[in-house]
């Protein structure tokens, strides 16, 4: 059967990407318009191509976005916490979170041709190995928090290829969200592993992509001396949730 299926997978994938990339490079030249108009402004207007980008790519990549709300929507300015399974996040995120909105990402990425481009106008890029470049990058969030933009952060630093829901969580969102007295928002990222596992994109798969938004953790009150307190609240939060979809073998504890 695999030799009916393999052709068949790499058929699948190579029409995605072209898909993938002839929407990018459509989206492209508008993109750098709205880049010389500075980094709030024409950041924002850039996220409007980019969910055209996702709206278009998914159904016609066969994949099904859905959202689930399990508290009331609003507008104000958020820190979302996701969790971090797959290179598939970062375009579910496009597609599903209110605008504006800026996610946090590695650097690196910003070196890819053309993709670099839209990325380096889309993200607040952070250099992790660079202690000045992470300074820049907590100043541009907290700029953009104080300009009504919410924030979108991985507290797991890294995509989790282990067989448990998270790994460890950092504390920059943790102690940006009580520095600037704004809630923090825990959203699940289901299948987002399984349409794009760690395999490589030779895995990608067509299927269903369900996100969660579980209701805001406020913050009003608390202090830098909270810091590990909120972080271990909002992993018990995103552990307890993500095992009422997915069996997992055992607990892991925060380190």
């Amino acid at each position: 059967m695999n030799f009916i299926l393999k052709p068949l997978r790499v058929l699948y994938v190579v029409y995605a990407a072209i898909i993938f990339l002839g929407i990018m490079f459509l989206i492209l030249p508008p993109i750098f318009l709205a880049s010389l108009l500075g980094k709030e402004r024409g950041g924002n207007i850039i996220f409007y191509f980019l969910r055209f980008w996702a709206h278009v790519w998914f159904p016609m990549a066969g994949m099904w976005v859905s959202r689930k709300y399990l508290a009331e929507e609003d507008d104000k300015p958020c820190i979302y916490v996701v969790n971090h399974r797959s290179y598939l996040d970062a375009a579910i995120a496009v597609k599903v979170m209110r605008l504006p909105f800026r996610p946090l990402g590695k650097v690196e990425m910003s070196k890819i041709p053309f993709f670099g481009f839209i990325y380096k106008n889309s993200v607040v890029a952070v250099d992790r190995s660079n202690a000045p470049a992470r300074a820049r990058s907590v100043r541009e969030m907290m700029s953009a928090l104080k300009a009504g933009i919410s924030i979108l952060m991985f507290p797991e630093g890294t995509t989790n290829e282990s067989n448990q829901p998270l790994r460890p969580f950092h504390n920059g969102a943790f102690r940006m969200a009580i520095e600037m007295q704004i809630p923090l928002k825990p959203v699940l990222y289901l299948d987002a592993g399984e349409r794009l596992p760690h395999k490589g994109p030779m895995h990608l798969s067509p299927g269903k992509c369900r996100v969660v938004f579980l209701p805001a953790v406020p913050v009003e009150g608390l202090t830098l001396d909270d810091i590990n307190t909120l972080k271990q609240q909002v992993y018990d939060i995103m552990d307890t949730a993500l095992r009422q979809y997915h069996h997992y073998p055992t607990l892991q504890q925060v380190g």
